[in-house]
């Protein structure tokens, strides 16, 4: 399975979240299916994070994503503007930061680094982004654990989520789990890769919010 069909069950399962979240709140089963999409992001985070060629162009488009789609974030879930929580992009950017600065002080035995993890959680509950500080240690366990065996490294992996999930979360959380299960059919191909297939997975976030706020009618 390629990072393309990874990335792709991510947009669904995600697409289907919102739509439980917008128009069907008292409806779990599109909650359950969407707590599938996050490990996943976090997961291709890593994996696009260690294969990069350019570092600071990751890091300003996933910022300039998260900028673009906070408009359409608050409306669709708030009706309007809301400056109380962000979008997921915003706690993938922080957690991108913080993989690339933990790699200029060399591993994470220093004392520089167990802050710039505990610095990444804060500020990511600060802004209350997506996920929050749970998303953050979503990251760190998927980057702590990349040299590690595929089996060991989910194992691992689905431990501290078990963990965190039920310090920061509901029970309905744990049903990210299953993530796990989809993470392991990775090939390690990217898959078919183009720009504009890039940036079209990348818009994909703030236009199926637009449409949810338009369908939505507020």
């Amino acid at each position: 399975m390629s990072s393309l069909i990874l990335k792709t069950i991510a947009l669904i399962t995600m697409i289907i979240d919102h739509y439980g979240a917008i128009f069907e709140p008292f409806n779990m089963d599109y909650r359950i299916i969407g707590r599938i999409a996050f490990p996943i992001y976090t997961f291709l985070l890593v994996e696009g994070y260690i294969h990069t060629r350019d570092i600071k162009k990751y890091i300003t488009r996933l910022i300039t994503f998260a900028l673009i789609s906070e408009i359409p974030f608050d409306y669709a879930f708030y009706g309007g503007v809301n400056w109380s929580h962000q979008n997921i992009f915003f706690t993938l950017s922080i957690g991108l930061l913080a993989m690339h600065f933990m790699d200029k002080e060399n591993g994470f035995s220093s004392t520089k680094n167990i802050s710039i993890v505990l610095g990444a959680a804060t500020l990511a509950t600060l802004l209350n982004t997506d996920y929050s500080f749970m998303g953050i240690v979503y990251i760190m366990a998927f980057y702590f654990t990349r040299e590690i065996s595929t089996i060991k490294r989910l194992g691992i992996v689905g431990i501290i989520m078990f963990v965190i999930n039920l310090v920061g979360s509901v029970g309905i959380q744990q049903y990210s789990l299953l993530a796990l299960v989809v993470i392991a059919l990775y090939n390690h191909k990217v898959g078919w890769k183009n720009k504009i297939v890039q940036i079209i997975y990348y818009a994909a976030y703030p236009l199926h919010l637009i449409l949810f706020y338009l369908l939505n009618g507020r």
